[in-house]
């Protein structure tokens, strides 16, 4: 795409600088008929981010984590949310930073990660997007407790669970978080394809 073919900028303003960056653009953009509409929304960056799915195959077991979320509280009453570990880059290469996330939330290190894509997770307001990851774990990874950072507010309860559960837990409604059942899924598919054709 060249320069100015479909956006046209005319200001910003920054109305937040806080944890993230809340910023209000006015700019156009081109509709498919040539014509150009003025429009103003809002954008949130608060910079990328890592999740990454843990597979134990000599359990079938994930590992989760279950944490509070103040959005998922003010937003369904929900106490907790079960989540896949992640994290903001804040700088730091996706894979490494995601072996620190794992060790700092989940206690286990793990060297071999997979990428598997690069997904945005709410593109109409949320600039971000999440590095996906996946990994084997076994009980000799485990090189502490875990549970986060007690800094940054964090309380994380370790889960492991077996996969079929999981996967349970999705259609129940009790894993409502769009990353972990991207990853589940995922995971569940290359199982099926794995036993299928070998």
């Amino acid at each position: 795409m060249t320069e100015n073919t479909v956006f046209r900028p005319i200001s910003t303003e920054v109305l937040s600088d806080n944890w993230g960056i809340l910023t209000r653009h006015e700019y156009e953009l081109r509709r498919r008929n040539g014509a150009w509409q003025r429009m103003t929304r809002e954008t949130y960056d608060r910079g990328n981010g890592a999740t990454c799915l843990l597979h134990n195959p000599d359990t079938d077991c994930v590992l989760l984590t279950r944490q509070f979320r103040l959005p998922v509280f003010l937003n369904g009453g929900l106490d907790s949310l079960v989540e896949t570990p992640a994290g903001l880059l804040d700088g730091a290469g996706a894979a490494e930073r995601m072996r620190c996330e794992l060790v700092e939330e989940t206690g286990y290190e793990i060297e071999a990660l997979t990428h598997l894509f690069d997904v945005y997770m709410s593109p109409g307001s949320v600039t971000e997007y999440l590095a996906f990851f996946a990994g084997s774990y076994g009980v000799k990874d485990q090189t502490s407790e875990g549970g986060g950072s007690y800094e940054e507010g964090e309380d994380i309860e370790v889960m492991h669970v077996p996969l079929p559960e999981a996967m349970a837990m999705i259609a129940r409604g009790e894993i409502r978080d769009a990353k972990t059942i991207i990853l589940l899924q995922h995971l569940t598919i290359s199982k099926m394809k794995k036993a299928t054709w070998g």
